[in-house]
């Protein structure tokens, strides 16, 4: 385990300091989580989202994962607003004319739910979703490529409240758009997930190889394939791209992990942090959501917005982003605590990079392999507590043994760690087992420390 995760070789855990980080909802700045179902939905919120992106059953760009029914983001909404957060549905394919009709049919229906915004791309779905779903807000997504600030002054003027900007804006373009549009205009970044090797994500490749077409959603991420080459007159004979003998992964971007530069974003005035990954885990979506959530709060406190318990010292502004090199101010870095910098590489990611934010470190292709690294296991969910036993309650995952060394993630908390013992397992029915090794069943884990329901439970992989 890494230094940053407090440790206890017993049963008995340290107690979780979630005054440390005070659970306030902002909108300014904004964390922004994805979903790829309601149950991660609710996942996010827990864990600190302030507002939660998701696709519905059409028209959004991702068809992997199960997404929503209009019941759904109905149930969606109800559980984000009773608990101070927002939902933004998806509506940002590049529809076809045939597609229109049925299209707008759909943003009515959403805009009769009450979703708090509408995520576009096409210019003509902007103009209809205007007129209705007049009450949703209405936000440009990064496929609309708006790179510079006259392109987001039009879209505002066209009733776009917020811009997602390309992902390959650098951190001094974002600066000279904040300081070029209405204080009102918001832009929305992409801070962590994964990235795509085509500008903004119109990607041909897909479609070309599968006939699955990718500005439709249905992305075969055929980029992240092995390629080699064949000479024309020499069919059957594949030689590898360089790298080495195994071929190479020519398109395979890296992962984004802006994690240690969330001051950077903030200070060049975007509004909101947005997370990749609709079609992630639910796990992935809390310990990323925990993560940047925390960041802000540290952010927040340390730029002198909020005192340590999270009240308001000052109004929050785009002023900062405003502030150029030249400046005689030089303003600190915030700095973030170890377990923090930790989190990102506690999910499943490739090689981390970030982003084109900064010029000199921009991102490129991961060319030794095409796969994800999994160096953290997500062994379970707390279901509950159970007083008289003295013991953790959890919804299995995978396997845990006696003497595992696990971690509990808890919202707004450093994780704590604790040594599984070596009795008094149990299953759902309170008798004794050697081992958890039957996922999607409850059991019971000795624990002196209460730990809250919906903390999620992980340990390094490989390590007993």
């Amino acid at each position: 385990m890494t230094s940053a995760s407090r440790n206890v070789s017993s049963p008995e855990l340290t107690q979780t300091q979630t005054s440390s980080y005070p659970h306030i909802r902002r909108h300014k700045p904004e964390v922004l989580a994805p979903a790829g179902n309601l149950h991660t939905l609710k996942t996010a919120v827990d864990f600190g989202a302030d507002a939660v992106y998701a696709g519905g059953k059409e028209f959004g760009m991702r068809t992997a994962p199960k997404n929503f029914t209009l019941e759904e983001f109905a149930q969606g909404l109800e559980y984000a607003h009773a608990r101070g957060a927002k939902l933004f549905v998806t509506c940002n394919i590049l529809p076809n004319s045939d597609e229109v009709d049925e299209m707008n049919r759909y943003m009515a229906q959403l805009g009769e739910i009450g979703v708090d915004a509408l995520i576009v791309s096409d210019i003509g779905v902007l103009m209809s979703a205007r007129k209705i779903a007049p009450n949703c807000e209405i936000h440009v997504s990064t496929q609309a490529g708006v790179t510079n600030y006259q392109a987001a002054n039009a879209l505002a003027q066209l009733g776009a409240s917020r811009v997602v900007l390309a992902r390959e804006v650098d951190l001094e373009s974002i600066r000279h758009i904040r300081a070029h549009i209405p204080s009102e205009l918001e832009i929305e970044a992409f801070v962590h997930g994964s990235m795509c090797m085509a500008f903004s994500g119109r990607c041909l490749i897909s479609q070309h190889t599968t006939g699955r077409d990718a500005n439709h959603g249905d992305c075969a991420q055929s980029c992240r394939w092995k390629y080699h080459v064949v000479e024309e007159k020499r069919p059957g004979e594949f030689f590898p791209v360089e790298v080495r003998d195994g071929g190479t992964f020519l398109f395979n971007s890296q992962d984004m992990n802006l994690i240690e530069h969330v001051d950077d974003i903030l200070d060049a005035g975007v509004t909101s942090l947005k997370i990749e990954g609709r079609a992630k885990s639910s796990y992935y979506v809390a310990a990323m959501a925990n993560a940047y959530k925390s960041a802000t709060t540290e952010y927040m406190r340390q730029r002198g917005f909020e005192d340590d318990e999270g009240h308001p010292l000052k109004p929050y502004s785009y002023a900062l982003g405003e502030q150029t090199d030249s400046d005689e101010t030089v303003r600190p870095r915030v700095e973030l605590p170890q377990w923090l910098i930790d989190e990102p590489y506690k999910v499943t990611h490739r090689e981390y990079c970030t982003g084109f934010y900064f010029p000199e470190t921009k991102a490129t292709q991961e060319i030794q392999r095409g796969g994800y690294i999994n160096d953290w296991r997500w062994l379970g969910t707390v279901s509950g507590y159970d007083d008289e036993r003295g013991c953790v309650e959890l919804l299995a995952k995978n396997k845990i043994t006696p003497g595992m060394e696990i971690e509990f993630l808890a919202p707004f908390a450093e994780p704590t760690s604790m040594v599984v013992p070596e009795s008094g397992l149990v299953d759902e029915e309170g008798r004794a087992v050697a081992e958890i090794n039957n996922p999607a069943h409850h059991f019971g884990i000795p624990c002196a420390q209460r730990i809250p329901k919906g903390a999620m439970i992980r340990a390094k992989a490989g390590k007993n």
